[in-house]
């Protein structure tokens, strides 16, 4: 009789080590970030925050300059994170990264964490009623069930 170890998992590492947070700007994906943050500090790991940029809007059907506008609030989000991250460092040290990418929020999120490899990734809860007609993004990444996907309400 040979003695047979379980098989285990083994990715080469403890943790994750990319932690990947959809902003937005509203409430719940602010809240989705920090928790993210959370998540990142005690695991030691990088914290990419990625804001997704819209292509296209009814708007810029109409001339309005959609990219200007969609530059700003990735602008703003970056500063709001930095003014956080400044306030927050005496107490506790995470690293993180800001990335922006075009295209609607799912796809958007899943090129990012599949090119930042992520490990896991963390949404907010959809403040859309509009998502019970075509699915709310975070359903639709936990669908796609390619990472852990944690929803924040």
């Amino acid at each position: 009789m040979t003695d047979q170890q379980p098989h285990q998992f083994e990715r080469g590492t403890d943790g994750p080590k990319v932690i990947v947070a959809g902003l937005d700007g509203s409430d719940s994906s602010m809240r989705a970030a920090a928790y993210a943050a959370g998540l990142a500090r005690r695991q030691r790991a990088m914290l990419a925050l990625v804001y997704v940029q819209p292509v296209l809007t009814a708007g810029a059907a109409l001339g309005a300059p959609v990219g200007d506008a969609t530059g700003d609030v990735a602008e703003s989000l970056v500063q709001e994170i930095r003014e956080s991250t400044e306030r927050m460092k005496d107490i506790w040290d995470v690293r993180w990264e800001f990335h922006t990418f075009r295209g609607d929020p799912y796809n958007g999120l899943v090129t990012a964490a599949d090119e930042l490899k992520a490990d896991a990734v963390v949404v907010g809860a959809s403040e859309s009623a509009g998502h019970r007609f075509i699915g709310s993004v975070a359903v639709r990444l936990v669908k796609a069930g390619r990472w852990p996907v944690t929803v924040v309400p």
